[in-house]
């Protein structure tokens, strides 16, 4: 996968990561798209970024190749 940058909340620093996942929430009735990764701290929580739908899509029909 192509390399995202994330925000970890809890130690208020960015981070890239290119291992991530494709994620779909209902919000407000329409469907968000998030990638989410572990935070770089190991075993603490997850990242989450939100990701156009396009973009999301075109990422999750490359994880499946």
């Amino acid at each position: 996968m192509e390399e995202m940058e994330f925000y970890d909340v809890k130690s208020k620093k960015k981070f890239k990561a290119k291992e991530y996942e494709i994620r779909e929430k209902d919000v407000k009735g329409k469907p968000r798209y998030f990638a989410v990764t572990a935070a770089p701290k190991p075993g603490t929580h997850e990242c989450w970024r939100v990701v156009g739908a396009v973009k999301a899509k075109e990422l999750m029909a490359a994880a499946k190749k």
